[in-house]
């Protein structure tokens, strides 16, 4: 049975199914953590206690397990010990603070105390789990966007080479092909260290991963090794969490700080150049670069064709199943990637023509005769991007529904309403995760920023909250040869009101609109 947190069923991430035990006098010693309590009546000694296994979460603990009890901003951690104790945790990883908190001493657990518990609790997981980032080659993309479907394109090449693959991101995570659902683009510290661990126990050789800059600064990728690191694009976004775009830079820029065994960066943009030292492997769509593009050309149904350039003169005739010459981008440093860890380029190629992307530029076609179009877009200069990409398809009208996340960067939520409207012939803005904020207040944001855009350089603008009416107004909308973009929630299957989630799917609810249309006119 799945364990329960706050009245909700969590699923424990998964475990390998076998680990060598190791001395808590060991993990204290590598994390040059005090151990604190060891002398309590009933408390076993340090130097008696086997770990076997590491979480974060009282409620995933098993039998053998370090707990470690970090400091939250709603609660600590610590507070736990006892609960985790009952699940058959051994010992408990935490700060001063911590230390001192109640449930730490009911538990009888020992503690090792360490001032940064949160900093050292990857390398300690990854010892625990017998250091498997060093076995597999993991192949980490990070940027604002594309991080997605950059990792998709380096899996897909991958597989064309006949490997067994891993891969974590924000749509799934999958081993050796089995999925599994993501809660965060990059899982927590411990049990990142146990999900590659499992990947080594089922074949995996390879795992292109997607790194978010709250798995750098939180940590959670402590104690990996990456075989590859690269940078996609940086652009506005998470501000809520970093408190200005140098935060952000500096945070992404963490991936490239030595635990990159090899590094691509694209440098199309000067955050790009900012990280280029000489062993920096460069990728750019115009410019200087060891990996460039050129003739790229688009199809009606969106397929784009353009050669790759690398180094030592090798040309490579690629075609991609995406629009967008962003995706040309992504293509390149996917490209670099799998060169750099030997992949040839005939498997490159046949990789990139492979690729499918869920909610990435995700066209719907079931007949009708627009262009309709699912993605992910959900910042300023992603949705300038999307959008200008699908105006160049088509000289119909673009239709646009778009809205804003709740509980997010609020600075953005003008200027992707603005971005849009410029675009955009009709634009409809609705709701998209409202979380815990007024929906209608997000909107009006939203709204703002897009009739403050002049009127004779925006289309028209509706406000519509409900998602599905404004998915379905879009779509009666659409004459033939116009092109319809259901921005912002791209592959989710869940809208975030008030704290509960509702299902909901952006495809589901397009392909319902268009069936009722196509339905209508045979009527």
């Amino acid at each position: 049975m799945p364990a329960k947190l706050d009245g909700k069923a969590v699923t424990a991430p998964p475990r390998p199914s076998r680990t060598q035990p190791v001395p808590l006098a060991t993990l204290a010693s590598r994390a040059s953590a005090r151990p604190h309590g060891s002398d309590r009546p009933g408390a076993a000694p340090v130097s008696d206690v086997a770990v076997t296994g590491a979480t974060l979460r009282a409620q995933h603990v098993l039998p053998g397990d370090l707990f470690a009890g970090l400091p939250g901003a709603r609660a600590h951690g610590a507070d736990f010990a006892a609960q985790a104790a009952a699940a058959g945790a051994v010992a408990v990883l935490t700060d001063e603070a911590g230390a001192a908190r109640p449930a730490v001493r009911d538990s009888g657990l020992p503690v090792l105390v360490h001032p940064d518990p949160r900093g050292v609790l990857g390398p300690l997981a990854g010892f625990i789990y017998g250091e498997p980032s060093l076995a597999l080659k993991v192949l980490g993309v990070t940027g604002t966007s594309g991080k997605t479907t950059t990792t998709h394109m380096v899996e897909s090449g991958l597989a064309a080479a006949g490997l067994t693959t891993g891969l974590i991101g924000t749509v799934e995570t999958r081993i050796a092909g089995e999925r599994l659902s993501s809660a965060f683009t990059t899982p927590e510290a411990p049990d990142l260290q146990a999900l590659f661990a499992v990947m080594l126990e089922r074949g995996v050789t390879h795992v292109p991963m997607e790194v978010s800059s709250h798995a750098l600064s939180l940590g959670r990728v402590a104690g990996t090794r990456f075989a590859a690191g690269a940078f996609t694009n940086l652009s506005q976004d998470h501000l809520d969490f970093h408190p200005d775009m140098e935060d952000y830079f500096q945070a992404k820029a963490l991936l490239f700080d030595g635990r990159s065994a090899r590094e691509v960066v694209c440098v199309d943009t000067d955050w790009g150049r900012r990280l280029v030292t000489p062993r920096t492997v460069t990728v750019a769509t115009g410019g200087d670069a060891h990996w460039t593009a050129s003739g790229a050309s688009t199809s009606l149904s969106g397929e784009q064709s353009f050669t790759i350039h690398g180094p030592g003169g090798r040309e490579l005739a690629a075609t991609l199943p995406i629009p967008g010459t962003f995706n040309v981008a992504n293509a390149l440093v996917a490209a670099a990637v799998l060169a750099e860890v030997g992949i040839s380029d005939e498997d490159i190629v046949r990789g990139l023509a492979r690729v499918r992307v869920p909610g990435r530029m995700e066209r719907v076609a079931l007949g009708q005769d627009f262009t309709a179009v699912v993605d992910y877009s959900h910042k300023p200069e992603a949705v300038a991007l999307a959008l200008d990409a699908m105006r160049a398809r088509s000289d119909g009208r673009l239709i646009t529904v778009l809205g804003c996340g709740g509980d997010r960067d609020t600075g953005k939520r003008p200027l992707m309403g603005a971005e849009a409207a410029r675009r955009s012939d009709l634009l409809v803005v609705t709701d998209d995760n409202p979380r815990s904020e007024s929906p209608a207040a997000i909107r009006a944001a939203v709204v703002e920023g897009a009739r403050a855009v002049p009127e004779g350089q925006r289309g028209e603008v509706l406000d519509i909250g409900d998602r599905r009416r404004a998915i379905a107004t879009a779509v009666a909308a659409a004459r033939s040869g116009d092109v319809v973009v259901i921005a912002g929630k791209g592959h989710e299957t869940g809208q975030e009101v008030a704290g509960v989630v509702h299902p909901f799917s952006d495809r589901d609810e397009l392909e319902a609109a268009i069936r009722e249309r196509l339905d209508s006119v045979t009527r």
